[in-house]
């Protein structure tokens, strides 16, 4: 059954299919108006008006009330099964509309959804348990290119789009990053290490277009070279894979919930940080719920 505020909007975007709906149920003119919360007249006139269109009526008295006509029937069954998906098309929108019932789709990086995703969410949830969730986990510049078209509503992500027309952001939480070496490589016994030392270094790291990256090339700039990418991939748990196979360096977050065996992880100095955040179009209107969650997460930042 639909809630009257769904009723209500199918009878707006649709009103002479409700009509013919009813009219097979109802056979009377006057409940039929009253079912749909319109003047008789209109009713009558709308019928009168399609009969015309069509060439034959679509109603004829019977009794006290009217009975349609076989091209009445065959129009009400029609509308119908129209009605059906407007209907369902109907209550989603008014869920939309609804803070506790709407639905909020959220692009990530992949990294985040270990821990800072579920959390987020979980923690919503427990405020707003009716609110439906899609998730959509990608590169960071695919994400922000859905959230600029209107296929994500919100993105977490890192770097944050500094300066980057349209958007908003705003700072979650800091997360370090250290330099990842094999167990027997020349500086794992180090408590720290200068990124200038790398230069020499073969890495391995996230393909381009991920946050991680950017970060990586941008950190290796500011020492003085260009880091030599050996092996390339989209997860950071296989980068650390590859460090431990001996194949290279990275520069990756702490691992969760421990290191790999065969790795080590080492501050890097200057301190090497990536800051994450949640992103939004500024020129795109937010449900309800897309804001509520928005302000949710602004409340949780570390």
């Amino acid at each position: 059954m639909l809630d009257e505020r769904s009723q209500r909007l199918v009878t707006a975007v649709a009103p002479k299919l409700a009509m013919l709906r009813a009219l097979a149920t109802e056979q009377h003119v006057t409940r039929v108006a009253e079912l749909l919360g319109m003047p008789q007249p209109t009713v009558s006139r709308w019928l009168a008006a399609l009969g015309a269109e069509l060439g034959t009526p679509l109603v004829v008295r019977s009794g006290r009330g009217v009975r349609l006509t076989r091209a009445g029937q065959q129009l009400a069954d029609a509308a119908a099964r129209s009605l059906g998906p407007l209907e369902a098309g109907c209550r989603r929108a008014v869920e939309e509309s609804d803070p506790e019932h709407g639905h909020v789709v959220l692009g990530f990086l992949h990294l985040l959804g270990r821990s800072l995703v579920p959390e987020l969410v979980r923690g919503f949830r427990e405020l707003h348990p009716s609110v439906r969730f899609r998730l959509v986990q990608s590169s960071n510049r695919d994400v922000l290119a859905q959230l600029d078209s209107g296929g994500v509503d919100l993105a977490l992500v890192a770097p944050l789009p500094v300066g980057e027309p349209g958007l908003r952001h705003v700072p979650l939480r800091q997360q370090e990053l250290l330099l990842v070496v094999p167990a027997a490589h020349r500086l794992a016994g180090r408590r720290r290490v200068r990124i200038a030392e790398l230069a020499e270094e073969e890495f391995v790291g996230i393909e381009r277009g991920y946050g991680l990256r950017q970060i990586t090339d941008e950190l290796c700039a500011k020492a003085g070279f260009t880091p030599r990418m050996t092996f390339e991939g989209q997860e950071t748990e296989t980068v650390r894979g590859l460090v431990a196979a001996g194949l290279g360096v990275a520069m990756l977050p702490a691992a969760e919930p421990s290191t790999l065996p065969g790795v080590v992880e080492l501050p890097l100095t200057p301190r090497a940080a990536r800051t994450i955040g949640l992103v939004w179009a500024a020129g795109h209107p937010l449900a309800p719920a897309v804001r509520a969650f928005r302000d949710y997460a602004r409340t949780t930042r570390t």
